[in-house]
């Protein structure tokens, strides 16, 4: 039996920057284009750099003129024609403007923008020629080699989780906005350290490898987390009823049928009332049996199927018996206690018998009776 739980999910680059300005100027050139991919290091935009040149000649000539009166302050010092301290302060004024000439430099390195990865680049926000302020931005730029996913995931859900100890083999996969699957799998890379308290929900990462670049960041989804239940006992939904918020279904028993017919065969049938079907499903390990049965106004008749005939007729008792369920699925019941693989239970028209009736029923193979549900069960 396989479980799958389903979240609504947003896709997100493993890694997305905006790309700014780090100095004001015209755009000069632009050697990208929108949609591109780059590589780390390639040049993305250039800012005119003419002033900051002009500065940087100009703190190149400060340096020259700080060595020069450096080199002669030291020469007069070995010629014992000046103390120490001014040999000092010229070093100090030197050291002062190559940190100056430093700066400029920077500011000129500013100008000329390159990509600090390899991705893609995005929309671009000013064309060339613009004049640009610092701190402007200017595209966006995506690493889309690993994408992270994200969705929301509700406290028993988390908790369920947690408890689980072979959650390491739960696959995760991605469901696209046409209803594909994306073809890589994915995993559960992280989880928030907080619960959102105005929704109860606490978020979950799962990581997908990226490598024909189909995903883009910003898109929508649904993560599919799919877990496999061995031997589990699994009903249909439309096979049990609810009394003051407790689950029951029939099953149809053999064991008191001998005392019951008994019984019967000392009252003459008066008349027999319309017929109806009920289907009842025996479980092999993992489902349980469906039958079809028949009223009449004093006891219920029913046609029985076994394993090896599915129209084989067999009588039987069913009584009402509580169940208590594990998990929920679309039209599925995983049951946790009240029933067994040998149980039989009534899966059509539960609202035409009654605890203690005798019943005629007609056996449905588990794989007719599970073969149109959406959750499925092998």
């Amino acid at each position: 039996m396989i479980s799958t739980q389903q979240y609504v999910c947003q896709i997100h680059s493993y890694r997305h920057i905006e790309v700014r300005a780090l100095e004001g100027g015209y755009l000069e050139e632009i050697p990208v284009k929108e949609g591109q991919m780059v590589k780390q290091g390639s040049t993305m935009f250039r800012i005119l750099p003419t002033l900051y040149e002009a500065k940087l000649n100009a703190e190149k000539a400060e340096v020259q003129l700080a060595q020069i009166e450096y080199n002669n302050t030291e020469r007069l010092y070995n010629q014992k024609v000046v103390a120490k301290p001014e040999v000092a302060l010229a070093e100090a004024k030197l050291a002062k403007v190559k940190a100056k000439m430093q700066l400029t430099q920077a500011e000129l390195d500013f100008a000329t923008i390159k990509a600090p990865f390899e991705g893609i680049i995005d929309k671009q926000h000013h064309q060339q020629g613009s004049l640009i302020s610092e701190g402007d931005i200017l595209t966006t730029l995506s690493d889309n080699s690993v994408m992270w996913v994200y969705f929301n995931v509700p406290e028993a859900r988390y908790l369920e989780y947690k408890a689980d100890p072979h959650r390491d083999d739960i696959k995760v996969e991605l469901q696209l906005a046409d209803g594909s699957k994306f073809p890589q799998i994915g995993k559960i890379g992280a989880i928030e350290a907080d619960f959102n308290n105005e929704t109860g929900n606490i978020s979950f990462r799962a990581d997908f490898p990226n490598p024909d670049g189909l995903l883009r960041h910003g898109q929508t989804g649904n993560i599919l987390l799919s877990r496999v239940l061995k031997d589990a006992i699994v009903i249909p939904q439309r096979a049990t009823y609810e009394i003051l918020a407790r689950k029951y279904a029939y099953v149809v028993g053999k064991d008191d049928l001998k005392d019951s017919m008994e019984h019967t065969e000392n009252h003459a049938v008066k008349g027999q009332g319309e017929q109806g079907k009920k289907h009842a499903e025996h479980s092999d390990g993992k489902h349980e049996e469906q039958f079809t049965e028949k009223n009449t106004e004093q006891h219920s008749d029913a046609h029985v199927g076994h394993h090896e005939s599915e129209h084989a007729e067999e009588r039987g008792i069913v009584h009402q018996r509580e169940i208590i369920i594990l998990k929920e699925l679309d039209d599925i019941f995983l049951i946790k206690t009240g029933l067994d693989v040998n149980d039989k239970i009534v899966l059509e028209g539960i609202q035409q018998v009654r605890d203690g009736e005798q019943v005629e029923y007609e056996y449905l193979a588990p794989e007719r009776a599970l073969e149109n549900l959406k959750s499925p069960a092998e």
